[in-house]
């Protein structure tokens, strides 16, 4: 079984508590990173209505007006369905109950307010984090095992859409990665990630299909034929989370295996988490011991992970 050339017991897959810790610190630094352009959006703000005298100035810089609504707590969302005038009611509410009463401060707490609307966008933005750095961190593993094997592909842009061909540097190619296509051994084969699978009516993390980039379309995706493996990746560090994503995923994979079986087909079930405790690895190691999950890996542990990608391109 080829979850045994990385994995020997449930311990194996069991997230140490150093990994944590560095899971977290990588959590800060990321959100940091997210943060820093709200941080230069509020230098430029407080640069920007320094040179005014009055609060009720503001409302004919209308050059800053959706930085103003922001501070005014209207998210970019909300933004999109308000009529002129409301966006100026709002404007006026904001400096009505809380500039104008800042008195000669009432720079900083504009500044304060945008901060606070952003940091709540921020916070929003942050909560699937770890699932998008699992992302990055699973692609960058699949393309080194490519490259090892010698293997050229083509990646889907996630921000175009497009596919595109093997660049001839492939630095930060995962951050903006969605899918990659190889062929291996005259196989085709091309993974995505989250695609809504028609059969099983639920969006997969991961999956693997038997043909070119180019024949993805939507009637290939409903045809449950085309599916050689589907898995479920979950990113999550925080040990408290951990019992949750693996129920959310083991619900997800067998769903999977319930819908392919009424096909009379079985493609390969398979689970990449960040946050695994004692109970869940004893549960996962019971699956794959009685052929239920065919792999999983420790996405902190790189032996298990590489081992994972390399029998995962070779499907």
């Amino acid at each position: 079984m080829p979850y045994q050339y990385h994995l020997q017991s449930n311990d194996d897959l069991v997230t140490p508590y150093q990994e944590v810790r560095a899971g977290f610190v990588a959590l800060a630094l990321e959100r940091n990173r997210k943060a820093t352009p709200f941080v230069e959006q509020a230098r430029a703000l407080k640069i920007r209505v320094s040179q005014i005298e009055r609060p009720q100035d503001l409302l004919q810089m209308r050059d800053i007006r959706p930085t103003l609504l922001a501070a005014s707590g209207v998210s970019d969302k909300a933004a999109g369905h308000l009529q002129e005038q409301d966006k100026v009611d709002a404007i006026e509410g904001l400096i009505q109950n809380f500039l104008e009463p800042a008195g000669e401060n009432f720079v900083e707490e504009l500044v304060y307010r945008f901060l606070l609307t952003r940091g709540d966008t921020l916070g929003g933005s942050m909560r699937n984090v770890g699932g998008i750095l699992a992302e990055r961190k699973f692609a960058r593993y699949i393309i080194s095992a490519l490259t090892l094997s010698n293997t050229s592909y083509k990646w889907l842009d996630k921000n175009s859409k497009t596919w595109l061909n093997q660049p001839d540097d492939d630095t930060d190619i995962e951050l903006r990665l969605r899918g990659l296509s190889w062929n291996l051994e005259g196989r085709n084969r091309t993974f995505i990630y989250n695609v809504n699978v028609p059969i099983v009516r639920k969006n997969i993390d991961i999956c693997l299909f038997g043909c070119r980039q180019n024949e993805i379309e939507k009637n290939i995706i409903s045809n449950p034929d085309i599916y050689i493996a589907l898995g479920e990746l979950k990113g999550g560090i925080d040990p408290a989370g951990a019992d949750e994503h693996w129920k959310t995923a083991n619900s997800a994979l067998a769903r999977i295996r319930t819908a392919f079986d009424q096909h009379s087909l079985q493609p390969y079930t398979f689970f990449v988490g960040s946050a695994i405790e004692k109970s869940m690895a004893e549960e996962i190691w019971h699956q794959l011991n009685s052929g239920i999950l065919t792999n999983a890996a420790n996405l902190t542990q790189p032996d298990q992970v590489a081992s994972l990608c390399a029998w995962f391109i070779q499907l």
